[in-house]
């Protein structure tokens, strides 16, 4: 029997940008949507291994990963907003020069021109698979 999660947790990237740079992007959007959300709603759990070996904080719930272009994440975005899902997104003003420079880069940038790398929604199964059933497996 398959068991029943509450909640999703879903990232959808960007197709265009370069695997390494994404990778970057999606661990950022983890780490950051996951401190917010924090370990008991993320069903976090250490896996044991046979020898005893512990294999912490992993995530009982699977974790999708599915692929877009920037516009349809940006339509996502403001889909997530609308419904009230919680989410965290990357974009390009996030990755010139120091984190100082990045913060300053997305602060004179209008959101129309940021280039969206990722996003990672978490949130009522129902509402989350409504948003995001229109997007492919990232492969």
């Amino acid at each position: 029997m398959k068991p029943q999660f509450a909640n999703k947790l879903v990232a959808v990237l960007n197709e265009k940008i370069e695997p390494g740079v994404v990778m970057n992007a999606l661990a950022h959007l983890s780490i950051g949507l996951g401190s917010v959300i924090g370990a008991e709603p993320l069903r976090l759990t250490d896996y044991i291994d046979a020898d005893g070996g512990s294999h912490p904080s992993i995530s009982e719930m699977p974790f999708m990963i599915l692929k877009a272009n920037s516009n349809k994440i940006r339509g996502l975005r403001q889909s997530a907003k609308e419904a009230g899902i919680r989410f965290a997104d990357f974009t390009d003003s996030m990755t010139i020069g120091t984190y100082l420079e990045q913060i300053e880069k997305t602060k004179q940038t209008k959101e129309a021109d940021l280039v969206y790398y990722g996003i990672v929604l978490f949130g009522d199964w129902e509402k989350v698979t409504e948003l995001t059933r229109k997007f492919s497996l990232w492969k």
